[in-house]
């Protein structure tokens, strides 16, 4: 009980600091919008229903209050889950959590007050915001002693590592591009999910009416969806290489690639939200987790030893 009291304690420690960050982070955004403390004031008064008393002092101390009694539970769970791995990364487990406080904002403030609190403030300033504050959070915990950190970097130079992510994230990259060109075929407009795609990123189309479909930008956009999927491929590569020692961090992978369909799907309609009809969230969400199986796949086949491990951990756990 007093170990898991100390857990807690400096899980709390840990969720005020990456609370402070995160406040921090709004109010320099707030001033140099020269509008100091718009961003709790606006979140409060759609999360209390008080519109129209944004300017209140109160408003703004009330939501400061819930701000950090939130980060309170969020530095428990985070220091409890920590505390049954061995190791743990730094900043890739983080971004994690911050990547998880984002889909929370964006899907929690849609859900409960019907306000995308995300478009409203902007996705890269609550993104950066989120993830400064996971990194912080993990980092304080780290120092805590919770648990001992993971050499990424270590594991990144070797040639095996790199060489297994390569591989895993073009043959990832290759399913999903197939799997929306089968998708575009039978819907009979052959290259439109890349070009849709490619005309937000290259051409600033903002409608329906603005997507240019043509093999030229469906070939243009290529480079960029090897360019997101190939790093994670690394990633995963060296996720499963730290398994082998410590299998019970699949369970951080798995959260991870959770959070990244989450969030590819959560930075379509932020930043593309005329593309989420015509492109179908199902359709989305279908070709990510097909990459993913790809991906995974493959690392466990270049790993049977992961697998007996999980094995014989399975037949040794004790009744």
């Amino acid at each position: 009980m007093a170990a898991g009291k100390g857990v807690m304690v400096r899980g709390m420690i840990a969720g005020l600091a990456g609370a402070t960050v995160l406040a921090l982070w709004f109010l320099l955004v707030d001033l140099a919008a020269s509008s100091p403390f718009r961003t709790p004031a606006m979140i409060g008064a759609a999360l209390f229903g008080m519109e129209g008393l944004e300017g209140s002092t109160g408003l703004i101390a009330l939501f400061t209050v819930f701000h950090f009694t939130s980060f309170l539970v969020v530095g428990g769970l985070t220091a409890w889950g920590m505390s049954q791995l061995k190791r743990a990364p730094n900043v890739p487990l983080g971004m994690v959590v911050g990547l998880a406080l984002f889909l929370g904002i964006f899907y929690g403030s849609a859900a409960v007050t019907g306000l995308d609190v995300v478009s409203q403030l902007g996705w890269v300033e609550v993104l950066v915001g989120n993830v400064l504050a996971g990194v912080t959070l993990v980092a304080v915990l780290h120092q805590t002693g919770i648990t001992g950190r993971v050499a990424w970097w270590s594991a990144l130079q070797e040639g095996a590592v790199v060489r297994e992510g390569l591989i895993a994230g073009v043959a990832s990259g290759f399913v999903v591009a197939s799997w929306f060109l089968v998708v575009d075929l039978v819907q009979g407009r052959p290259f439109f999910t890349p070009s849709a795609l490619g005309s937000v990123l290259f051409l600033g189309a903002s409608d329906l009416a603005e997507v240019e479909v043509s093999l030229w930008i469906a070939l243009a956009y290529t480079p960029v969806h090897y360019a997101v999927i190939i790093p994670f491929g690394i990633a995963a590569a060296a996720l499963v290489r730290e398994a082998e020692a410590q299998p019970q961090i699949l369970m951080g992978g798995v959260l991870f690639f959770v959070a990244f369909e989450a969030f590819f799907l959560g930075g379509i309609a932020v930043a593309a939200e005329f593309l989420m009809g015509p492109l179908a969230w199902w359709s989305i969400a279908v070709g990510n987790l097909v990459g993913v199986i790809t991906m995974v796949g493959y690392l466990w086949k270049k790993h049977p030893e992961l697998a007996r491990s999980l094995g014989t951990e399975t037949l040794e756990r004790p009744a």
